[in-house]
């Protein structure tokens, strides 16, 4: 990677422009960056917020065809944004981690400096990530989301179970009795999924998930499709609201009779993650897993 580390001449950087606390972090990742000769540019809400005197980009969509590399400084939720915007975009992303769990993010922001420095001496990899793509029409408006986590089907704010008929690549499936349907990509299996009883799976299998959300119907299980299926979920209850979100941000409310199909997007994102991390080692930190390794 050593090549591809000297090409990087333009560094774009995003914060989560809703926490303060994120501005000196910004500021500083400004320095370094700047004093071993590289360019940096910002989106206009990240350099407003920290007060940054750099050239701005009005969204993470521009940004990406202007940088070589875009640092992402914030949580889960703000690597989340920042990788459905910059979908189909060739432009890696490393995070840095202020936020909680941190499952996208590489590092901590206390190692930032190291982190760069890496990137600097090509010790890095990177990591094609899938999204999911849903479409419906609901209330007769027809719907388009992309999602590196997950779509969810749910129910509102009543306490009953929806219920939906799911068909798999044309094949019906079953009917599901349940609080809702959580279908993830690889890399969303450590979030929604996981709480909801759903496998931990690899971020580069070639799969996605099905995972039912308290289903009435004690057999059905979590399952693993491949990544080419088709999942068409028809609505058929008309109580309680059934609601549809991606990368937990609701995108639209359902009626009787609508019908959602989730498929692969086209799209990919790049994460760059540095050399000597792994995902088991991701997995034994951030979920505290113990066992015979040294």
């Amino acid at each position: 990677m050593k090549k591809l580390a000297e090409s990087i001449r333009k560094v774009g950087i995003i914060g989560n422009s809703g926490k303060i606390s994120c501005a000196p972090l910004l500021s500083e990742a400004v320095r370094l960056i700047t004093r071993t000769g590289r360019q940096v540019f910002c989106d206009e809400a990240s350099a407003a917020m920290a007060q940054l005197s750099c050239k701005t980009s009005p969204d993470t969509a521009a940004l990406t065809k202007v940088v070589d590399l875009l640092l992402v400084l914030g949580g889960d939720g703000t690597m989340l944004r920042v990788a459905r915007e910059a979908a189909g975009s060739r432009t890696p992303i490393l995070g840095i981690n202020i936020g909680g769990l941190g499952f996208l993010t590489a590092l901590p922001s206390g190692e930032m400096a190291r982190a760069l420095q890496a990137v600097w001496k090509g010790q890095f990899t990177l990591e094609p990530r899938v999204l999911l793509q849903v479409s419906a029409r609901c209330g007769g408006s027809l719907i388009h989301a992309n999602a590196l986590n997950d779509i969810v089907i749910s129910r509102s704010h009543a306490s009953r179970l929806i219920e939906v008929d799911v068909r798999v690549d044309d094949e019906p499936l079953t009917t599901y009795r349940c609080d809702g349907l959580i279908v993830s990509t690889p890399t969303g299996s450590t979030a929604y999924s996981l709480a909801a009883g759903g496998a931990v799976i690899f971020p580069t299998a070639k799969v996605m998930s099905l995972t039912p959300i308290c289903p009435h119907t004690l057999t059905n299980r979590p399952l693993i499709l491949p990544l080419t299926s088709t999942i068409e979920a028809k609505i058929i209850d008309p109580k309680p609201a059934t609601m549809i979100s991606a990368d937990g941000n609701i995108i639209s409310e359902c009626s009787t009779g609508d019908l959602i199909t989730i498929r692969r997007s086209p799209r990919t994102v790049r994460l760059m993650h540095l050399s000597g991390s792994s995902f088991c080692d991701t997995l034994r930190r951030k979920l505290h897993w113990r066992g015979a390794y040294h």
